[in-house]
């Protein structure tokens, strides 16, 4: 073996023991977790392209929208996209439909307005849509409301399909909005496997289930291979993870030992200077679940 070979492979066997284990994962083919940030919450008063410096800044991988690229012009479109490649980061999710898969009066609106997301979502290169149910309907009942999900639902996952995009449904829990009808996961899995097709599956945010429900971790359990997208906050305040009462690092251990594998996207209001509080929640996540 020549010097040169032998430095070859000296570096080689350097940078597996100094690559951290999702980077090895994924050179051997596997699908690492990745992280986001959903842009909202670092506050619409901070100009756009300030928060996603700070998401970067911070290490993420991915950024998440809840409308903001509706009001841009392809100019815009253009430069947010090049600001993006420039971190090589993606836009991994994006929600922004406002008429609701569960609310059988707003079905038209839901499925047009749907389609038009549909086409932004191909532009800005996101590959997974966030869906909400809309109100309850007292006059209509749940039984009737989840017939109404599951037939739009199903129309969507076919639209959404011919794109090669995902579909998450995502509860939110009575407190912010007393009257969703989708409040919690476990309606969610029931209506994601009624739908019954790979390309939708349920956003667990973690901060909306604890504040109504609770049994987190079960759940995962029970659940993992429909859960599509995982949003973190803690309980109370919706700050950073460590600052209320969910226990995260046995909920990342429990994901990791479930291995699941889809996006974990930060949605906290920071309590301190935002890079610092972002990378330490990235770095605790990737810890816990062993991928540093």
């Amino acid at each position: 073996m020549n010097r040169r070979r032998f430095s070859q492979l000296a570096m080689g066997a350097t940078g597996a023991l100094l690559a951290p284990k999702w980077a090895l994962a994924a050179a051997q083919g596997a699908k690492p977790v990745r992280f986001s940030y959903m842009l909202w919450a670092l506050g619409r008063q901070i100009p756009f392209d300030q928060r996603v410096e700070i998401v970067a800044e911070a290490g993420y991988q991915g950024i998440e929208l809840t409308g903001e690229f509706k009001q841009w012009q392809p100019e815009e479109r253009q430069k947010v996209m090049a600001r993006m490649r420039s971190h090589g980061m993606v836009f991994d999710s994006m929600s922004g439909v406002k008429a609701g898969f569960a609310v059988p009066d707003e079905s038209e609106a839901f499925l047009t307005q749907f389609g038009e997301h549909l086409r932004a979502a191909k532009e800005l290169e996101c590959p997974q849509v966030i869906l909400l149910s809309g109100k309850r309907v007292e006059s209509v009942g749940p039984e009737e409301q989840k017939k109404t999900s599951i037939e739009n639902l199903k129309r969507a996952a076919e639209m959404a399909a011919k794109e090669s995009i995902e579909i998450v449904i995502e509860p939110i829990d009575f407190l912010e909005n007393p009257t969703i009808f989708l409040a919690t996961v476990s309606d969610g899995f029931e209506i994601a496997e009624a739908v019954n097709t790979p390309n939708l599956k349920v956003l667990y945010d973690v901060y909306h289930e604890q504040r109504s429900f609770g049994n987190l971790i079960e759940k995962f359990e029970k659940n993992i291979d429909r859960v599509g997208l995982i949003h973190i906050a803690d309980v109370p305040g919706r700050h950073e993870p460590g600052t209320g009462e969910i226990d995260y690092t046995m909920i990342y251990r429990k994901l990791a030992e479930l291995h699941y594998d889809h996006w974990i996207a930060m949605e906290y209001y920071p309590t301190s200077d935002p890079v610092a509080s972002l990378k330490q929640a990235r770095v605790s996540a990737q810890q816990a679940m062993k991928l540093g």
